[in-house]
């Protein structure tokens, strides 16, 4: 028999706040953390803005030697873990570590390190190439970090899916959970790549939105005039956990997750179908685990990158599973406040769905202006929405034709 799933604890970096609570504000004030790029030089790139962590530092909370061999995405993802353990209220004890896992994620893992390391061996020689790269550019050196400094010892393992990274993490976690291979698990995704490659990439797959004099309005999610994403970093982190345990032991219990589905479209590398028909699997599978009908959801977090297929694929997907249901549902993406954090963005975008239900209250579809005649729905524009929420959902879309699909529903 499965085991209900509790979420009973938070954590978070972005660019809009350092802790979950922080982003959370952010998300409901429709404050934006997209501005000029400072991490590099960006004059030579044709869009010069980004969602940046800024002023952030993992302080005292792991060992100064340690923090030499983390990449970017690491230091995002222990800090949201180590935040997220310690609002639980979960000791880690040499009697249950065998049961606490870790299912940490990144789509891209340490690769300032990598270009790091190159520059370092081009102009420096092998020698001076550090022997701890391999350790920590790789894409589990996350989990793994989290399990030196939390002493878990159950399921440890990195999912990589692309953007949509967090949403596997966060759903093989609630598997994880509801067998019985581990009695919590600490679950989520990081990313930082926020690099000069990775920037000519985009710039070059003309995938990215433009408007570099006002970059706080420059991603528009199902707006008719949107014309891209804008890249984001940071992390989040969940504790998923039995809940008739969490409930036993006195814990502050946000909600439960319910359901979960994921798939591929086995189409592209980089475009969704145009029916959508991987994401309406990973959808169906989420819906039917979760055991409700579809007109129970009352909010949806998307994918919502503002790409011109993604959202007209989206809102088509939701409108074929839920049917009526969909006009009825609430739906607003949060990537025009945190950009669009890559394999943390699923993660991420989870906690604007556990925080929608502990507050009764659903973030803002920002920049939303112009209605999209094929993107129909009520996309909660511009503005905050206290309101019953009961039921969320998040999905989220990768290269590759990763798709996710999760659901929380309000404890009883």
């Amino acid at each position: 028999m499965s085991r209900r799933v509790a979420v009973t604890g938070v954590g978070a970096v972005t660019a809009v706040g350092h802790t979950a609570e922080e982003t959370w504000q952010a998300m409901l004030a429709g404050r934006s953390g997209i501005g000029p790029i400072t991490a590099f030089d960006p004059e030579p790139y044709p869009v010069r803005i980004a969602a940046e962590v800024k002023g952030f530092e993992l302080g005292d909370r792991v060992d100064a030697k340690q923090q030499r061999y983390m990449n970017r995405s690491v230091t995002f993802g222990v800090s949201a873990a180590l935040e997220a353990l310690e609002d639980s209220g979960y000791q880690i004890t040499e009697e249950n570590a065998d049961m606490v896992g870790v299912i940490f994620g990144s789509g891209a893992g340490g690769t300032d390190m990598i270009l790091e390391h190159q520059r370092i061996l081009d102009e420096k020689g092998p020698r001076r190439v550090t022997p701890f790269l391999v350790a920590n550019f790789i894409p589990d050196a996350c989990s793994g970090h989290i399990a030196i400094h939390t002493g878990a010892r159950g399921p440890n393992y990195a999912p990589v899916a692309a953007c949509a990274t967090g949403g596997v993490a966060l759903g093989e976690a609630f598997e994880t959970v509801s067998r019985g291979d581990a009695d919590m698990v600490i679950a989520g995704s990081a990313e930082a790549v926020l690099l000069p490659l990775y920037h000519a990439t985009w710039c070059s797959m003309r995938a990215l939105a433009g408007d570099n004099e006002h970059p706080e309005k420059a991603l528009k999610p199902f707006d008719l005039n949107r014309d891209g994403f804008i890249a984001g970093e940071g992390a989040c982190s969940m504790i998923l956990e039995d809940y008739d345990k969490a409930k036993a032991r006195g814990a502050r219990i946000y909600c439960e997750v319910v359901g979960y589905g994921s798939s591929n479209d086995a189409y592209d590398m980089i475009a969704l179908h145009e029916t959508g028909r991987g994401l309406k699997r990973a959808v169906k599978a989420a819906i039917r685990k979760a055991g409700i009908d579809p007109s129970a959801i009352n909010y949806i977090n998307p994918h919502g990158s503002a790409t011109p297929l993604n959202d007209r694929v989206e809102t088509l997907v939701f409108k074929e599973v839920m049917g009526e249901a969909a006009y009825k549902t609430a739906i607003s993406s949060v990537k025009p406040i945190t950009g669009h954090c890559m394999g943390a963005s699923g993660s991420v975008e989870a906690l604007a769905c556990v925080m929608a239900i502990r507050d009764q209250k659903v973030a803002p579809t920002i920049n939303y202006t112009t209605p999209d005649p094929e993107c129909d729905l009520d996309y909660v524009p511009n503005v905050a929405r206290s309101m019953p929420v009961d039921v969320a959902m998040t999905t989220s879309v990768g290269l590759g034709g990763h798709n996710s699909a999760l659901i929380f529903r309000k404890a009883n």
